[in-house]
């Protein structure tokens, strides 16, 4: 499974972000998908993700702000980010899920700061 994430950058508070994952190769074999993070100095947590029955489970600290939603024809997942905080302020990394292996992306640097 080879994942593509693309979307991070600089975003002022209260601004939005959409960040893409396309995975490829051995779709068949995918669980779950979605998306992690690491700000500098702190272990990588989960903020989505989504299985494939469509349901989506979120981060306490999501609140609302963020949703996943999944393209299967894409087969691509989409994490919508709404009133972001400067907390949010990490590398996120698109993560997908097997019976036997869990897969990343590159990571995408999202920034949020005035």
């Amino acid at each position: 499974v080879q994942l593509q994430a693309s979307g991070g950058g600089l975003v002022q508070p209260g601004g939005s972000l959409r960040l893409s994952c396309a995975a490829s190769g051995s779709i068949s074999s995918i669980a779950a998908l979605g998306w992690y993070r690491q700000a500098p100095g702190k272990q990588r947590e989960l903020v989505a993700a989504i299985g494939s029955g469509g349901s989506a489970n979120y981060a306490d600290f999501v609140q609302g702000r963020f949703t996943l939603s999944r393209d299967n024809a894409k087969n691509t997942v989409y994490l919508q980010m709404n009133s972001l905080i400067p907390e949010d302020t990490a590398v996120y990394y698109c993560n997908a899920l097997t019976v036997s292996k869990a897969y990343w992306g590159q990571g995408t640097l999202v920034t949020v700061s005035s």
